[in-house]
């Protein structure tokens, strides 16, 4: 079954909406800061009225290069009712990358927190489309600091009445820039649908796996510039609740939140779950307000699953999904989490309304059991690339996105991940799936995080090594590393080299940037990671 796209699935018409019916409702909480959902409307429309006295049109894409705060929202909200497309831009990227994603987007205007105002300075020069740099703090059209005025300045004197752009459910709203866990980001452009399509197909199959309910608190703990963040965000405005933002993630804080103001859902990476599952100061009654929380991004053990489990006492969903899905494509749904379930090492099944198959390197769909790319077919997906139809094709083949994941399915229809397609490593001709030693691996006690990773191998094509981030206070060899693998994996699976290192390099996402793995293990002389190798 597939969802149509209903005419008010529009970010437009549900400020509209929310502002009618609650607006004394707190739609967004930053840093002690409330805004209601009925300013939230007004002082969007006033900043949409703005970016068109600005020259911005239907189409034209907006750029955001700053942390997270109601300035974000209102800024997509503004966009939306202006008809123009917002980019949001990675905080964490360097001028060159940046540049990259203004110069690829083709943005005329670009809101810029202070703390990244010399960034933005330094490429503005070398992008000529680029004419209109809006401090956030507190500045005019024209770019020049007006300290303490704050972004309202550039619009006040706009008035405050609905703007109506003429766009629909199928009509772009945002381009978020990928990952770029391999080349350069990439311009995923999404419509306005992807952020409504997943609700509506739960209730009409009156399933809750995930829900947003208008009573909801959630806590907005992942980056607005990724969909995870993002797309939290709007899926719980849309509902009408109230979303409560970290400009950046710290476990104290987030603790901190949750408590304070009786969060009911979350969105999370394993890794930042263990952070605050962990934190000294979670007492008991930390997180008795907490009724969902969903994680992704990255695979979660079983023992830290029993940990989350009984530390957080509440329900549990595993979603699966990309910025090029749009939205959550596959879901363990909360009844899966149990001891003894035998489902815990799939990323579940579709969710309602999508599809998922499995097919070889000749695009034939292969049958359960059977290891090939998974491919997904949901209403959510993507337009496209920006301005890359060859990229658009090879990902997006008629209705169905290939995702770029080696997994399969099991006879009753669940998808197991193997790795991603372009990490698989190839030894004397044999396939090795990285995500498979490293649950290998993580099942020594010394061991707290790692990551495997095929280097050139004049011999055998590739050779297996591993990153490994030992638990604080433990201690382990690589020939204790490697005999505790024996007999857990085939021999050609086995790492040969182990590198001990502090830390692994992780994308917003939570997932493990293994290019930059292999780079750096290419180069122990530029930049020394490794303590043992053998």
């Amino acid at each position: 079954m597939t969802t149509t796209a209903n005419g008010s699935w529009t970010l437009t018409h549900t400020s509209r909406a929310h502002a009618g019916s609650r607006p004394h409702h707190a739609a967004i909480v930053c840093e002690g800061r409330i805004t209601t959902y009925g300013k939230l409307h007004r002082e969007s429309n006033r900043a949409a009225h703005a970016l068109r006295v600005s020259g911005v049109q239907r189409g034209d894409r907006v750029a955001y290069l700053g942390r997270e705060s109601e300035n974000y929202y209102l800024v997509i909200l503004a966009c939306a009712k202006a008809g123009a497309v917002l980019v949001p831009v990675n905080w964490r990227l360097t001028p060159d990358e940046v540049d990259h994603i203004l110069r690829d987007s083709g943005a005329t205007l670009v809101f810029v927190d202070d703390e990244f105002w010399a960034t933005a300075t330094k490429v503005r020069p070398h992008l000529p489309e680029f004419h209109t740099m809006i401090r956030i703090d507190g500045t005019d059209a024209e770019g020049e600091p007006a300290r303490g005025a704050g972004l309202p300045a550039w619009y006040a004197d706009q008035p405050d009445a609905d703007l109506e752009p003429g766009t629909g459910p199928d009509d772009a709203v945002v381009q978020i820039y990928t990952s770029g866990t391999t080349g350069l980001p990439k311009g995923a452009v999404l419509a306005h649908r992807s952020f409504f399509t997943l609700p509506q197909a739960m209730r009409d199959h009156d399933v809750a796996w995930i829900d947003w309910l208008p009573d909801d608190v959630a806590l907005i703990s992942l980056p607005g510039f990724g969909i995870a963040g993002i797309g939290w965000f709007m899926h719980t405005f849309n509902a009408g609740g109230t979303s409560v933002i970290m400009p950046q993630f710290d476990p104290q804080e987030a603790v901190r939140l949750i408590r304070t103001h009786r969060v009911t859902t979350t969105f999370a990476a394993p890794a930042m779950l263990q952070m605050m599952a962990g934190e000294r100061t979670a007492g008991p009654d930390a997180f008795v307000s907490l009724r969902k929380i969903c994680y992704g991004a990255a695979p979660m053990s079983e023992t830290l699953l029993k940990q989350c489990l009984e530390t957080f006492d509440c329900e549990f969903a595993q979603i699966y999904a990309s910025t090029e899905t749009g939205s959550v494509a596959v879901c363990l749904p909360p009844e899966a989490h149990h001891p003894g379930s035998t489902v815990l090492e799939s990323v579940g099944k579709p969710c309602p309304g999508n599809e998922v198959k499995v097919v070889g390197p000749d695009g034939a769909e292969l049958p359960p059991g059977a290891i090939g790319q998974i491919c997904v077919r949901a209403p959510s997906r993507m337009l496209g690339y920006w301005n890359l139809p060859e990229a658009t094709g090879r990902t997006l083949v008629g209705e169905w996105l290939h995702m770029g994941d080696a997994g399969y399915l099991d006879e009753d229809g669940y998808i197991y991940l193997c790795d991603r397609m372009n990490d698989t490593i190839i030894v004397a001709g044999q396939n090795i799936y990285p995500a498979e030693v490293e649950k290998a691996l993580a099942a020594h006690p010394a061991v707290a995080d790692s990551a495997v990773v095929g280097l050139p191998d004049p011999r055998w094509g590739e050779a297996v090594h591993a990153a490994v981030v030992l638990r604080p206070g433990a201690q382990a060899s690589p020939r204790e590393l490697l005999l505790s693998l024996r007999g857990h994996l085939a021999d050609y699976k086995i790492p040969g080299a182990y590198h001990f290192v502090d830390t692994l390099p992780r994308n917003p996402s939570g997932k493990i940037l293994r290019r930059a793995v292999r780079e750096r293990l290419s180069a122990p002389a530029r930049d020394p990671l490794t303590s043992a190798v053998q």
